[in-house]
């Protein structure tokens, strides 16, 4: 870890406002890049190196350590900002961030074994059950392969999902943390949308993992983690999947405005075929921004006011229940659902040539089909529990 931790050199610290505005001002230079990301299948370097620059990942940091433990609100606003530029290093961006919130919840002694040595991590967090993790004398085994692991082409340390036997025989899932150099990448990330995040597969095979560096995943489902007694803060108290939810929703809401955006410039520009009309002159050309302008705004005011409602829980540091963890997970879904039906209307309604490989509407529409994807937005899984649980019947999945 000696030549990883080079990196991490020390900040001074800024206030949270600036910091949001550092982040925001770099969203042109992911703009520039964004089709580079592309085509090279990761965000660009010198990209990631200007954003880590910035004290991005001390954002969620626990103050114990030097960090900053900002609001989740602004964290919405940076996710927006970066996912105008480039969405697929915006959602590395936000992911890398929150993983350093997701370290805040571990014990005492990984946290000091990690963010006693080193002002923040880069790390993916493939917290799917894909690995076995076999109790031996002082930890674990563990062995495993796991798809998705956004950030790991920039990464110094990885989180990975291990199912592991409890003493009545019963198997939970925890969540363990080694560093980059004792994990294999495997390049398979060869897929249509998201194509600059670079997030490819992650292995460990009967690697020794220490006790310390895991945590119980069903310790922090509501909220009530060890991290959450350890720093007896609002921040790492807030209950994680909606966390998780947020993290990922904000770049696509940011990039659903900027689809908007681009549509007008695109109606002022473009004369209909078989007319000599501007589009910007026809109706329903009018009426399909005025409704997508709304909608999008919408979706942002949505996002903040979700974020504020999961804040609240951290601030009232009362357990979130099933109940309202389900509802939360599946309004998030549904934004993001409802983001991407956004884009699809407006590149519909730009023409043919808004799917150049060089125009960025197009690069917006197939990442937001895939985002749209992930498990945290599976409108059916969420709605199905949600609805399970509004009639007392039991989840019928992690929640």
């Amino acid at each position: 870890m000696a030549e990883q931790s080079t990196r991490h050199q020390e900040l001074e610290n800024v206030s949270e406002a600036e910091l949001v505005e550092r982040l925001t001002n770099l969203t042109p230079l992911l703009t520039e890049h964004a089709r580079e990301a592309e085509q090279q299948r990761k965000p660009v370097d010198s990209v990631m190196a200007a954003i880590e620059a910035t004290g991005a990942y001390r954002y969620f940091v626990p103050k114990r350590y030097g960090g900053f433990e900002y609001s989740l609100t602004s964290f919405m606003e940076i996710g927006m900002a970066l996912g105008r530029g480039c969405v697929s290093t915006a959602w590395v961006t936000t992911f890398c961030m929150e993983h350093n919130w997701l370290l805040g919840l571990f014990g005492e002694e990984a946290q000091d074994a990690i963010f006693g040595k080193q002002p923040y991590i880069i790390a993916p967090g493939a917290l799917a059950p894909n690995g076995k993790a076999t109790p031996v004398d002082g930890g674990y085994r563990v062995t495993g392969r796991w798809q998705w692991g956004t950030g790991i082409m920039h990464a110094d340390w990885a989180m990975f999902g291990a199912l592991a036997p409890l003493n009545d025989g019963s198997m939970t899932l925890k969540m363990f943390i080694a560093p980059k150099s004792d994990v294999d990448v495997i390049d398979t990330w060869h897929i249509d949308g998201m194509v600059g995040t670079g997030s490819n597969d992650i292995a460990v095979n009967d690697l020794f993992v220490p006790g310390h560096l895991c945590v119980d995943i069903a310790q922090l489902r509501d909220g009530n983690s060890p991290g959450a007694r350890l720093h007896d803060s609002a921040t790492f108290k807030m209950p994680m999947l909606p966390v998780l939810g947020l993290t990922a929703a904000a770049p696509a809401v940011g990039a659903t405005l900027e689809a908007v955006d681009l549509f007008a410039q695109r109606m002022e520009g473009r004369t209909v075929y078989g007319t000599t009309s501007k589009q910007s002159d026809k109706p329903i050309a009018q009426s399909r921004l005025a409704q997508a302008r709304i909608a999008s705004e919408a979706a942002r005011q949505r996002l903040l006011a979700l974020a504020n409602e999961v804040s609240a829980y951290g601030d009232a540091g009362q357990p979130c229940i099933d109940l309202d963890r389900a509802r939360l997970r599946l309004s998030i879904a549904m934004l993001v659902r409802d983001c991407r039906d956004i884009v699809r209307g407006v590149v519909e309604a730009s023409g043919a040539s808004g799917h150049f490989l060089h125009h960025p509407m197009q690069r917006i529409a197939r990442d937001l089909n895939t985002l749209s994807c992930h498990t945290v937005f599976d409108v059916d899984l969420g709605s199905e529990m949600y609805g399970r649980l509004l009639l007392g019947l039991e989840p019928n999945g992690p929640v």
